[in-house]
């Protein structure tokens, strides 16, 4: 018997809960296939996540990105988009979200039996590493990271290194992303620059400083890369922001280290990958 959480998206809209139903529906009728646990997104813990065979995840990709970090690498999530945009233009893209309550029962089949597609998905994460010595990891981040000054209208300065790269550098921030997860103020860049590709995702993510010199393409503020960047803060206070959520701050005279070992995600899709998916948006 599978062990399954469904973590669904609480605000009080018809349509969530039209879905949450359908949902709740389709697995009540497998009691002898699988014991399922229901949280909303605002009452799940970590401890909800440990054990489980299967997590489906009712609402758009904010819901899923909200809730990731507690899920490890080994326990498969499916999205499932409980308002989609094809049938209302005020839905959600769900890019994520490869089922929706059409597909779902014949999907969570899928998911359950093994048929269905997994995609192992890279993830961010931060190594803050204090002056006394003490070490900080961040939660892993499936879409993006962000460094930077905590006063938004004050600059990063900053020494950066990776690679043979060694520099001073002020900027308005380090964006960090994976290839899945660009988003659309990085997306105009990173595609315009034509920055990363699908062959070397799991290895490589891409880094841009949110001020650029455009005459500079040597790296130092604009991306695609496998190794580590480290930076050493000359910031009063910095923070950390892994997928818009939970923010880490650090101090003058800290160093803070992004790569992609953050453990990986198991997404599971189910007519096309991800990257498939990807390159038809």
């Amino acid at each position: 018997m599978a062990d399954v959480l469904l973590v669904y998206k609480k605000n009080f809209e018809g349509v969530h809960d039209e879905s949450l139903q359908s949902v709740k529906d389709v697995l009540a009728a497998q009691p002898d296939k699988i014991r399922v646990d229901i949280r909303a997104r605002e009452q799940v813990r970590r401890a909800d996540f440990i054990g489980r065979d299967l997590v489906i995840v009712l609402g758009g990709d904010g819901t899923l990105t909200s809730i990731s970090h507690n899920i490890d690498s080994n326990t498969p999530v499916m999205g499932v988009n409980s308002h989609p945009r094809s049938g209302d233009p005020n839905g959600s893209v769900g890019f994520y979200m490869d089922s929706n309550i059409e597909t779902f029962s014949q999907d969570l089949e899928a998911a359950l039996s093994g048929n269905a597609i997994v995609n192992r998905l890279p993830r961010l994460q931060a190594t803050i590493e204090t002056t006394s010595g003490n070490k900080i990891r961040s939660d892993p981040a499936m879409n993006d990271l962000l460094v930077a000054n905590t006063h938004q209208y004050a600059p990063s300065k900053y020494n950066l290194r990776r690679g043979d790269i060694d520099i001073k550098q002020q900027s308005s921030g380090l964006l960090f992303s994976t290839w899945l997860g660009q988003g659309a103020w990085f997306n105009q860049i990173a595609r315009k620059s034509n920055l990363g590709n699908a062959e070397e995702s799991q290895s490589h993510y891409l880094v841009i400083a949110r001020d650029i010199d455009p005459s500079i393409e040597d790296g130092r503020y604009m991306t695609w890369t496998s190794e580590p960047t480290v930076i050493t803060s000359d910031m009063h206070r910095g923070y950390v922001v892994p997928d818009g959520w939970d923010e880490y701050q650090f101090n003058r005279g800290a160093t803070v280290t992004v790569d992609l070992s953050g453990p990986v995600l198991q997404l599971l899709t189910f007519r096309k990958s991800m990257n498939e998916i990807f390159e038809t948006e």
